[in-house]
C-alpha cells in the first residue's frame, strides 16, 4: 500500500513539473499544452510500450515447442502466482538479462536473452522469471514506462525552454527582469528532478519485485545467485548505450548498461550488493 502511495505521489510530481514548464513557455495555454503532452505520452506508452520495446531488442515470441525449458518455468510460476500466462520471448544477445512489459497482467510479456539462458541453472532462472512476474503482478511495467515517458517529455520541454530563453520566447516576468534566468534555471533543474523521480520509482519497484519473486519461487538464494551472475555478465557484455536503449534500461532485472563512479548514482536500479543482501536476509526466515 505504501509503495502504491509513494508511486502515485512521484508520478503526480512529474505531472506538476511538466505543467510548470508549460506555464514558463506559454502561461496558462502552455500549462494546458504541457498537461496534454504528458497525457499523450502516457496514452502512447499505455497502448504501444510493449510492442515498441520488444521490437527494439529484436525479441521473437516462442512457444512450448520452441523453448521448452523457459516456457515451462514461466508457465509454472504463473500458475503458482495465479496470473495469466504471459507471452514469452527470447532475445538473441550475449548479455544475460530479462525484462517484463505490457500494460496489465492480461497483456503481459516476459523476455529473456540467450545469454541468461546459457549461464543460469533452472532454480536461478526461475528466480529471475518470478521477479519479472512480480513486475507483472504489481503493474510495474506500466508504471515505470509512464515515468520514463514523462521524464522524456520533461527533457524535451527543457530543450524548448533553453531555446525560448535564448530567443526571447516564452512567458517572462519583465517587471522583475528575471524571466530568462528563471527559464534557464527551470530548463536545467526540471529534467534533473524528473530523472531523480523516475529513478526513485524504478528502484522502489525493483526491491518489491525481488521480494515477490523470492516468495513466489520459494528460494531467495536462487535469485541472489542469479543477480550476482547477471551483474558480472552484464559488465562483460553490456548492450550498446544508445539513447533509446538507455531510456528502457529500467525494464531489465539488471541495468544492461555498463556504468560506474558518478554514473552509478543515476542508475535505474538499486545497488546490487543491497539487493543480494536483502535476499540473503529473507532466506534466513524461510
Amino acid at each position: 500500500m505504501m509503495g502504491t502511495i509513494k508511486t502515485t505521489i512521484l508520478l503526480t510530481a512529474l505531472t506538476v513539473l511538466l505543467m510548470l514548464m508549460g506555464d514558463a513557455l506559454g502561461g496558462r495555454t502552455g500549462m494546458t499544452i504541457g498537461l496534454m503532452m504528458g497525457f499523450g505520452f502516457n496514452l502512447i506508452q499505455y497502448w504501444y510500450s510493449d510492442k515498441i520495446v520488444l521490437a527494439m531488442y529484436g525479441a521473437r515470441e516462442v512457444g512450448r515447442a520452441d523453448a521448452p525449458r523457459l516456457y515451462a518455468i514461466v508457465e509454472e510460476l504463473a500458475r503458482k502466482g495465479n496470473l495469466p500466462m504471459p507471452r514469452v520471448y527470447i532475445i538473441d544477445s550475449a548479455t544475460p538479462n530479462a525484462f517484463a512489459t505490457g500494460r496489465n497482467p492480461e497483456h503481459a510479456a516476459v523476455a529473456a536473452t540467450t545469454g541468461i539462458l546459457s549461464i543460469l541453472d533452472d532454480g536461478e532462472l526461475a528466480g529471475v522469471m518470478a521477479h519479472e512476474l512480480g513486475h507483472v503482478a504489481h503493474r510495474d511495467t506500466l508504471i515505470s514506462t509512464i515515468a520514463a515517458g514523462m521524464a522524456s517529455a520533461i527533457g524535451f520541454a527543457g530543450s524548448l525552454l533553453q531555446w525560448g530563453a535564448m530567443f526571447g520566447l516564452g512567458r517572462r516576468d519583465d517587471d522583475e527582469g528575471g524571466g530568462v534566468i528563471g527559464m534557464l534555471a527551470l530548463a536545467i533543474i526540471a529534467p534533473l528532478a524528473a530523472t531523480l523521480i523516475q529513478l526513485a520509482v524504478s528502484r522502489s519497484r525493483e526491491y518489491m519485485a525481488d521480494e515477490y519473486g523470492a516468495k513466489l519461487h520459494g528460494n531467495p538464494l536462487d535469485l541472489a545467485r542469479a543477480l550476482a551472475k547477471l551483474d558480472r555478465g552484464v559488465h562483460a557484455y553490456p548492450i550498446e548505450a544508445t539513447p533509446a536503449k538507455a531510456a528502457t534500461a529500467h525494464l531489465f532485472i539488471v541495468n544492461p548498461l555498463r556504468g560506474g563512479g558518478l554514473a552509478s548514482l543515476f542508475s535505474t536500479h538499486p545497488p546490487m550488493e543491497e539487493r543480494i543482501a536483502r535476499l540473503q536476509r529473507m532466506s534466513m526466515h524461510t
